[in-house]
Parts: structure tokens; sequence; C-alpha cells
């Protein structure tokens, strides 16, 4: 099973590393605001850091707590929804960063394994924000790692997101055949795509259609960098769910987790049905549970600018689900 995809054209990145700052521009040096900047402001300043025996490409938005966004299978940086960026780095100081082994990052630094990913991310963060600990935002197969970190590294982890996510092992709930078979590929299409993670309505699949506008413009317009998913890599984080569906570990770990948490998806998600929200709800305690009508997996660009407030309500108390 698959739990995300890559959106965007295969493109090649040059190696060198741009970076920008230019005026009216959401970047780490902006000041921090109160009203969310217009999704065309946000620009990717893409930086490299070494760290767990690799080197990572991040950049870094707006100011306030650190949040760190963890992406789904296969997903560079390039493919965070710029309207999305741009409401959250109001509010926090957002880190958006490419896996080891795909983007502008270096390679893996041993098998991908979702418990290696968290050390991975942890040894980057403790290079990048040394003492500190951050919110996490993990959609996807991103919330896999999410937990992971919140369990190997309770330290790092201030708050935590869950988004369209499962816990692993046999109480996982798998999305239909038809649409794990469509997820599964590489080299998915738009169409597929649209189909799969949003809901079937005229207003859900144009929602769908913008965020993918929104992307493609980043992109050729220079804000956002060119990136390649190698197809190995996106085959070996695949092949990383397997053991994760196999095994019970984790779930039966999240028990562990103090850190105050939100899960949250769409309640028509049809890639990761939103029984797997349910589920991690009710073994990390104390954890709120979110559902969003109307929404799928990729709910947090269909309508980001609502789940922007919900995250931002969340990791800004007082929370009232709203």
């Amino acid at each position: 099973m698959i739990v995300s995809r890559r959106f965007l054209p295969t493109l090649w990145a040059a190696a060198t590393l741009t970076i920008f700052a230019l005026p009216g521009v959401v970047t780490a040096q902006a000041s921090a605001q109160s009203v969310a900047a217009p999704a065309s402001t946000v620009r990717l300043h893409v930086q490299a850091l070494g760290a767990a025996g690799t080197t990572f490409a991040y950049a870094e938005l707006g100011q306030g707590r650190p949040l760190l966004l963890l992406n789904g299978t296969g997903s560079p940086m390039n493919e965070w929804d710029p309207a999305l960026l741009a409401s959250l780095a109001g509010s926090h100081r957002v880190v958006v960063f490419d896996y080891p082994g795909i983007g502008l990052s270096g390679p893996s630094p041993g098998r991908w394994l979702f418990n290696s990913a968290a050390d991975w991310t942890a040894a980057f963060l403790e290079r990048l924000l040394p003492g500190q600990s951050v919110d996490v935002l993990g959609w996807s197969m991103g919330g896999f790692i999410a937990q992971r970190m919140a369990v190997q590294h309770p330290r790092l982890v201030h708050r935590l997101i869950l988004a369209g996510t499962n816990p692993g092992g046999d109480g996982a709930v798998l999305g239909p055949a038809w649409v794990q078979a469509a997820d599964s590929q590489v080299d998915e299409t738009d169409k597929t795509y649209l189909s799969t993670n949003y809901p079937h309505t005229s207003v859900a699949q144009a929602a769908g259609r913008s965020f993918l506008q929104r992307l493609q413009r980043a992109v050729d317009s220079g804000a956002y960098p060119a990136e390649t998913v190698p197809s190995p890599t996106y085959r070996a984080m695949v092949a990383a769910e397997d053991p994760w569906l196999r095994s019970n570990a984790n779930a039966q770990e999240l028990a562990r987790i103090q850190t105050r948490t939100l899960v949250i998806t769409g309640v028509r998600d049809v890639i990761t049905p939103a029984a797997n929200s349910r589920r991690l709800a009710s073994l990390i305690p104390g954890a709120t549970l979110r559902l969003i009508a109307d929404a799928g997996h990729s709910f947090l660009f269909q309508n980001p600018g609502r789940a922007a407030r919900i995250f931002t309500a969340f990791l800004d108390p007082p929370f009232n689900g709203s």
C-alpha cells in the first residue's frame, strides 16, 4: 500500500542550490505575520545540511516555534502547497525538506525503514536546531515517520499532528484494491491523483486541480526547485510499508506518546480510510481526533486555509477543534 504520490512531472534540478531573498517573499528572514501572505509570495530558500551520514536539502519559511513538515511517499519539498506554507508561515518557523534519496538531498544512509527514517530526521533536526524541540506534522507516509519520532525521540517533539495516516499492523485499514494499485504507480497521472485523493464532486475536483496548478506555477516561476525522485528510492519507500503493515510493534508503542497530539483526515479519504485515524486517536493518550467533512486524503491541499487554521489553533492553544 502506498499513501502518497508524486504530483509533478519528472524535472531535472541543477546541483547548485539557489538562495532566494526577494522583497515581499515569505522566507526564513521574513517577519512573523498574523495574516497569511499570498501563495504567490512563497519561495523556497534551499539550503544543505549534513546529518546522519548524508546531506539534507531543506528550506525554512516564517518565524516562531519551529514546525517540521513530513511529506508522503516519494514527495520532495516542492510538493507542499504554497498556499498551505504561506498560511502556516504566518505564525511558525516552517521547515520543509527532501527525504534522503530524493530531490536535492543526498543518498539514503541505509535501507528505507520508518524507524530508520525517524532517526535520520532526528539527526537532521539536532543539527539544524540543537537543543530545541519542534512541532511535527506528518502527512500520509510522513505520519509513519512522525509516529516513530514521537516514540524514539520524544524530547524532540513538542506537539504532534498526524494527518491522513495509519498506525500500522493488523489494525490498519487499507483502501480499496483499485486505489492501492493506482496509488502505487511511480509516474501516476494527474487524473489518477485527483481520483484517489479527492472526493468525486465538482467542488473537490476543482480544488485538486487548483492545487496542482499552484505547484506547477511555483516550479515554472523558479519559486520552487525542480526536483527528481529516483525510481529506486521511490520503490524502497513503498517497500518499507510492507513491514509497517505486518508488524504491530508501532501500534503497541503508541501508548508511550506523551506529546499533545492531533489526529486528522478527511471523512472521504479512500487511500487511508478514516478508521485509521480513529484507531490512532484511541491508541495515543489524550489525542484529539478531527475528521473533515467532504474531504479526502489530500484534505490539507483541498482547502489549505482551513487546514492551516486547524493546525495553528491546535499548535497555539486554546484549541477548540473548530
